[in-house]
């Protein structure tokens, strides 16, 4: 039978399996980047900046505000998902991933839930996130999830709007 655990980052092990899951996602994200889409220094996953979110991901998801969820099959972290303070009592959550070898198990839903449950208990009562538009397979899951379409923020690049779309979920 197969083991399925969830646990919230706590230690240098634990920060080091989120990033190497993100750098598996970056890996996995340009190889199917569409062509025609921008490029460049100030893409938000431009492998160099990626590199210094990688460094600086304890921080950017410091608890109790913040925490990354790390999913694990059969002892291997194969899925995670980062959240952090946008605002009092709104959180954002990114770099949500699931490993080809734990796929199959429902992790992306199991991740959400467990980091629902987290925000709860941390004190929050909405998330949001955005995500690329050719990421099709997760809209649904995130539908199913609850979440539901909003705006762009007004300071959102018009060269990204078509690209990029954002969603948003009471936790109440």
């Amino acid at each position: 039978m197969t083991e399925i655990s969830f646990r919230l980052a706590r230690n240098e092990d634990d920060f080091e399996a989120a990033r190497a899951l993100c750098r598996e996602w970056l890996e996995w994200h340009w190889s199917n980047y569409p062509p025609n889409w921008p490029r460049g220094d100030d893409h938000p996953m431009d492998p160099v900046g990626f590199q210094e979110i990688l460094h600086n991901l304890a921080d950017l998801h410091t608890r109790p505000l913040g925490g990354i969820l790390i999913a694990s099959v059969d002892g291997k972290p194969s899925g995670c998902v980062m959240y952090s303070e946008a605002s009092p009592g709104i959180a954002e959550f990114n770099r949500m991933y699931v490993s080809a070898d734990g796929r199959g198990h429902g992790l992306g839903r199991k991740l959400l839930d467990h980091m629902f449950a987290q925000m709860i208990a941390d004190g929050y009562t909405h998330v949001f996130f955005s995500s690329a538009t050719f990421l099709e397979h997760a809209r649904t899951m995130y539908e199913n999830a609850g979440f539901v379409p909003m705006q762009h923020p007004e300071d959102f690049p018009d060269a990204w709007r078509d690209k990029v779309y954002f969603m948003e979920r009471s936790l109440t």
